[in-house]
């Protein structure tokens, strides 16, 4: 059985508030309020493989303190430029 599209948009939404760090819950709790309902198929998958990975991980991308794997090198770019734009600005 497939996931219904608004589900498969509430479970993202919900993974993206409710991580590991609190940190991560900041940055992209906001960014898939801003954006996961704009986003195609293709985009939607990434976002779920983005969240599958360690929140460790995932914050040296975002800060840059560690290179960005090439499968997300597009999606962390979008997630940082998200986060210095700052609330309400994208």
């Amino acid at each position: 059985m497939t996931e219904a599209h608004s589900a498969r948009l509430r479970r993202l939404a919900m993974r993206s508030w409710r991580r590991g760090i609190k940190e991560m819950d900041l940055i992209l709790g906001p960014y898939a309020d801003a954006h996961l309902a704009g986003m195609g198929e293709a985009e939607l998958d990434s976002y779920d493989a983005l969240l599958h990975e360690n929140d460790q991980d995932l914050l040296t991308w975002i800060t840059g303190a560690a290179p960005v794997p090439p499968r997300f090198d597009g999606l962390i770019a979008r997630i940082g430029d998200h986060c210095r734009a700052g609330p309400g600005k994208l």
